[in-house]
């Protein structure tokens, strides 16, 4: 079965949505993945699907390309968070045909960071959606066994598990434990690589984790162990390397993103995750 791929908006920070579709769509990749959900952060655009000129070029741009939306982030649960300024994002990604949001928690209130998402994966269900959460090693729920946690507690049926290749790696998990997880949690997953040394400082984990990621077989991390123990899901590319983006721009890179996952894949043939 072909691989499928998914362009993640990371690796094209800051490219408006329907420019990142018609990428996608002359590189090679199957879906997007989306950010309408305003983050504030420095120097971010503000993507949400709300402005209605934006929402019709991006649903101009899926129909004409074939494009498919596979998930829109991040639905962020921090101490405070109203869970229903995600409401217009959600009916958004219904509307455009959009199957997951993206999600990670940044409390440290255990019991609130389970509560909310569950809350959260509750107004999903009337658009259709699944929620994902991600563990981020610089979040609050920053390993597969938080991860794990979160979900068996919440007890959500369209609750599930994204493995981030960086984070799992960062995290210091082992493959193994992977086996435990549920199978029907995995709905897909964000490829990638990076140096394999594990940052001892904050700030450097967080400059690599947004800003220098390697293209897939580049880096140190063993890629092919960790998805050799995960179903046949997508692969969003979720690969931010703010120098190769000032250097290519963004559909050269997203292009060499794609082909070293197609090389890298085609070096580890056994390997049928993304199929």
């Amino acid at each position: 079965m072909k691989k499928q791929y998914s362009l993640a908006y990371l690796t094209v920070l800051g490219c408006p949505p329907p420019e990142m579709i018609y990428i996608a769509s002359r590189v090679g990749y199957d879906y997007v993945s989306l950010r309408p959900i305003y983050m504030s952060l420095p120097g971010e655009p503000n993507f949400s699907l709300e402005n209605k000129e934006l929402m019709r070029k991006t649903k101009k741009a899926l129909a004409e390309t074939g494009v498919k939306l596979l998930d829109i982030e991040l639905a962020k649960i921090y101490d405070g968070v109203d869970l229903r300024n995600y409401l217009s994002a959600m009916e958004a990604a219904a509307e455009l045909g959009g199957k997951h949001v993206l999600s990670s928690i940044w409390s440290d209130d255990h019991n609130y960071g389970i509560e909310r998402f569950a809350e959260l994966c509750e107004l999903a269900k009337p658009f259709g959606l699944t929620v994902e959460l991600e563990f981020v090693p610089i979040a609050s729920v920053h390993n597969l066994a938080g991860a794990h946690d979160v979900l068996r507690t919440a007890k959500q049926e369209n609750a599930g598990l994204m493995i981030d290749i960086h984070h799992f790696h960062r995290s210091g998990d082992k493959v193994e434990d992977l086996d435990s997880v549920p199978r029907e949690w995995f709905r897909f997953l964000h490829l990638c690589d990076a140096v394999k040394e594990i940052p001892t400082s904050m700030e450097e984990m967080t400059r690599i984790l947004r800003e220098e990621r390697l293209y897939v077989g580049e880096g140190g991390i063993d890629v092919a162990s960790i998805i050799d123990r995960i179903p046949e899901i997508p692969c969003s590319i979720e690969l931010p390397n703010i120098k190769r983006v000032k250097a290519f721009g963004y559909e050269e890179h997203a292009r060499r993103c794609l082909q070293s996952a197609n090389k890298y894949f085609d070096q580890h043939s056994s390997l049928e995750l993304c199929s």
